[in-house]
């Protein structure tokens, strides 16, 4: 169980696993389907992060290249105002250094 499942979630994990093993799904993969299920249900409910969210991209990337969720999380991290209204490509202007 990793460490930041609750009880519950090793219980519906234990339910899961059960319920794919008694289908005639094997161990590993009745595994799998199962944390893959807790993980599903934790991200619905806010308990983990998503790296759609949470990721700004590789550094060496250029900006163009990096998706929108990218780019509005350096925005964030940059501070600029006005973000959540911006297109892909008023991010990748606002990002890009002037000089």
């Amino acid at each position: 169980m990793p460490d930041a499942w609750s009880d519950k979630d090793e219980h519906q994990y234990q339910h899961v696993k059960e319920s794919e093993q008694q289908r005639g799904v094997d161990d590993k993969q009745a595994e799998e389907i199962a944390a893959r299920t807790v993980n599903k249900q934790r991200r619905k409910e806010g308990r983990t992060p998503s790296r759609r969210t949470q990721g700004t991209g590789n550094p060496n990337t250029a900006l163009i290249e990096l998706s929108r969720d990218e780019l509005y999380n350096r925005a964030r991290e940059a501070g600029v105002a006005g973000r959540s209204r911006m297109s892909k490509a008023e991010l990748v202007a606002a990002l890009t250094p002037k000089g």
